[in-house]
């Protein structure tokens, strides 16, 4: 019976660890959205959004590109970084990061609400660093990009970015990511 409750233990902490590097912060000027990233879908994009993230190179970057009712888009760390000596809005949303670019990781997941998926340009595997996040649900994206995680709690916050032009989503003064890091 011990040996019953230490094996059941050991699976729930495991299992708590393994929930716990999966999950992500990120920090918005109006407070802190909770996003859970799927591994077992998307194992390349989630490894490079979860590197990019712990060297800190989302740290500053900006929404570049938000259209109301459609997505929020970030993740240019070699021109949208407001940070670096590199920053520049204009050419936000054209450059990545210095990793060669991933190999589409499609699945059935749909694009909803929450929903984070990795920006490309036409070619399916040219995603790098550049990932979205959906207002709404976008059925018309589904199996065209990449879904590697949800927001899980405080969507909220992401629906308060800055919005850009209602069709191009540029944007004067964009708002930025604070910070995005490992919740453990």
């Amino acid at each position: 019976m011990k040996k019953f409750f230490f094996i059941l233990i050991f699976l729930l902490l495991n299992n708590s660890l393994y929930a716990n590097e999966n999950v992500m912060i990120l920090e918005l000027k109006n407070g802190k959205v909770e996003i859970e990233l799927y591994p077992d879908i998307a194992p390349k994009h989630v490894e490079r959004f979860k590197t990019l993230a712990k060297e800190g190179k989302y740290n500053g970057v900006v929404f570049h590109r938000v259209i109301d009712k459609f997505m929020a888009q970030t993740g240019d760390v070699q021109f949208g970084n407001s940070l670096t000596k590199d920053y520049n809005l204009g050419r936000a949303g054209t450059g990545g990061s210095t990793y060669p670019d991933l190999k589409a990781e499609f699945s059935s997941l749909p694009h909803e609400r929450g929903t984070l998926a990795m920006a490309r340009s036409s070619s399916p595997d040219s995603a790098n660093s550049q990932f979205f996040i959906c207002f709404a649900s976008q059925p018309h994206l589904d199996n065209n990009y990449t879904v590697f995680g949800k927001v899980i709690n405080g969507m909220e916050f992401v629906d308060q970015i800055k919005k850009g032009d209602p069709q191009s989503g540029a944007i004067d003064n964009p708002d930025i990511i604070v910070s995005l890091k490992s919740s453990d």
